[in-house]
């Protein structure tokens, strides 16, 4: 990818064009104007309506949006639009400080994705590869390829979770061609968490120069005791790299903030592939989003219960579930997940796309209670009941 593009966790325009497209939805100029002017015609309000109408529980975001404290500060930060140099919040000192790092420490990025994407710029030169497992977030495997570097992907264990000896006899074997080793911590699709002890496993089982990238984007959730942030390694000075987001539980997807914390030389490194064209109403949202901490302890909870109460409904129906410590889950069909999107769509419900080799496996995002209880009716209706073979609880 040029330096010159913007990024996102998912490139956002072309990569939710091509999922709606997936689902059925007509994405360019049938859902989004081709300019501004296009926004009041009949055509394109009717396609706002079809979008606003679908229950959205496929991209793991936060259906409630930034916060009335959030909103305050980025109706506030709107003054500043027009400007540039303007002033941020001090968000990288903010950042920092909630982590108790230096700000030498922190990355900025637009969404956590161009943090993602930073990284395999700078550590992946002269085709070098990425180790990680699959399914993962895909994304960090095909910037890869992108940009003429490989993966090395290892598959999950029986248990779905993340096979950490696989993941260190790779890295080792491989180690000259190997740029870094790429941990996603919740994991995305599965929602499984791997613990503090396996994580320092990995890191004292290779190489101590090895970089490693520990996708952090559902720490917020994390309801397991086994688990622990990585965030403490950048201070021991190991060749970590942490990412973060605001699109998960500060709901700020659309709006695109993430960063990195990471040793300085590290953060330097990787500054010099970064883009960071992030404006002035989400560094202000930012900044009001790590501030409101009973707001977040609010979504939290909202979020877990939801996600404990859907997936509880799902086991009594008699459909396996992979337990969760995210604002997603994944279900187990028995049936291949491109004929069940394209039934739940019939339903008005978005849910989520194939994640190779877990075909039969359904992902579905935590959204609103009322979006919940559609999800719900709309699968007794797709599903018949089944003898409860709950191999997994939550």
């Amino acid at each position: 990818m040029y330096l010159g593009q913007s990024v996102s966790r998912r490139r956002f325009m072309g990569g939710a064009a091509t999922a709606l497209g997936y689902f059925g939805l007509k994405p360019g100029g049938n859902l989004w104007a081709e300019n501004l002017g296009a926004a009041s015609s009949p055509a394109t309000q009717e396609a706002l309506d079809e979008y606003d109408a679908f229950a959205k529980i496929s991209f793991n975001e936060n259906p409630e949006g930034p916060s009335p404290r959030m909103m305050d500060a980025i109706n506030m930060a709107f003054k500043y639009s027009m400007r540039y140099g303007y002033p941020d919040g001090d968000i990288q000192n903010k950042i920092a400080e909630h982590h108790g790092v230096s700000p030498d420490n922190i990355l900025m990025g637009a969404g956590s994705g161009e943090i993602l994407e930073v990284v395999g710029l700078t550590y992946l030169e002269a085709g070098k590869k990425v180790v990680g497992v699959e399914p993962s977030y895909a994304q960090v495997y095909e910037h890869a390829s992108g940009i003429k570097a490989d993966a090395i992907t290892l598959p999950l264990n029986e248990d779905y979770s993340q096979n950490i000896p696989a993941m260190i006899r790779a890295t080792n074997q491989n180690y000259r061609d190997v740029g870094f080793v790429y941990m996603c911590n919740p994991n995305n699709p599965t929602g499984l968490t791997e613990s503090a002890r396996e994580i320092r496993q990995l890191l004292d089982g290779i190489p101590e120069d090895m970089p490693v990238l520990i996708d952090e984007a559902y720490h917020h959730f994390v309801d397991h005791p086994d688990y622990a942030t990585s965030v403490p390694y950048v201070l021991e000075g190991r060749r970590v790299i942490i990412a973060r987001t605001f699109s998960k539980i500060y709901g700020m997807a659309g709006l695109r903030l993430g960063y990195a914390v990471a040793p300085p030389e590290m953060v330097r490194a990787m500054d010099a592939y970064a883009v960071s064209s992030i404006s002035a109403i989400a560094k202000w949202g930012g900044v009001a989003a790590l501030e409101d901490k009973e707001e977040e302890r609010r979504r939290r909870e909202t979020t877990l219960a939801l996600r404990r109460k859907t997936t509880a409904e799902l086991r009594a129906y008699g459909y396996d579930v992979i337990p969760s410590e995210t604002n997603f889950f994944m279900v187990h069909t028995g049936r291949p997940v491109e004929e069940v999107g394209a039934e739940f769509r019939k339903h008005g419900i978005l849910v989520g796309r194939p994640f190779p080799p877990m075909l039969e496996h359904l992902r579905v995002s935590v959204g609103t209670e009322e979006e919940m209880d559609r999800f719900i009716t709309a699968f007794r209706e797709i599903f018949p009941a089944t003898a409860a073979i709950g191999a997994f609880g939550d």
